[in-house]
């Protein structure tokens, strides 16, 4: 299949948060959003997950429109349902509720089924000398890359 290596990241949710636990959860989609998140047209530019009913649901994320849909086509950027349990909605809806704890998408992939998959995290924001000492912590391993090479 050849679908199955489709896998987008969120680099800034990594730089902009500690992330302290990961979850995969379903994502609830329409024929040209599959198609367009298989072709790799998602962007992630400032989207993240919020509670509404008791449901957890993705605000922000981009997928660009499909351009064979026709005039059957989707709104590129509209609130998406996400898909988990019971237990594990109550679970991180008590985490969320805490202070600095926020709940980001980190990657949206295909994976073996053929469905499509967000993984998420929680995440609490990094301040501003963490994210400097994230940024040193890479370009040292980005040289010693180099040097290994």
């Amino acid at each position: 299949m050849a679908d199955a290596n489709v896998y987008i990241k969120n680099r800034p949710a990594t730089f902009e948060y500690a992330i302290e636990d990961r979850y995969k959860a379903g994502i609830v989609l329409t024929g040209s959003e599959i198609k367009s998140v298989r072709l790799g047209k998602v962007t992630f530019n400032d989207s993240y997950c919020f509670y509404s009913h008791g449901e957890l649901w993705l605000k922000g994320m981009h997928i660009a429109i499909y351009i064979n849909a026709g005039y059957i086509s989707h709104v590129p950027v509209r609130d998406r349902k996400l898909l988990l349990t019971k237990k594990e909605l109550r679970k991180w809806e008590q985490k969320a509720k805490e202070k600095g704890l926020t709940i980001v998408p980190l990657s949206i992939y295909i994976d073996d089924k053929g469905y499509c998959k967000l993984e998420i995290g929680l995440g609490k924001g990094k301040k501003l000398h963490d994210k400097r000492e994230s940024t040193k912590t890479r370009e040292v391993e980005r040289e010693i890359k180099r040097y290994l090479k």
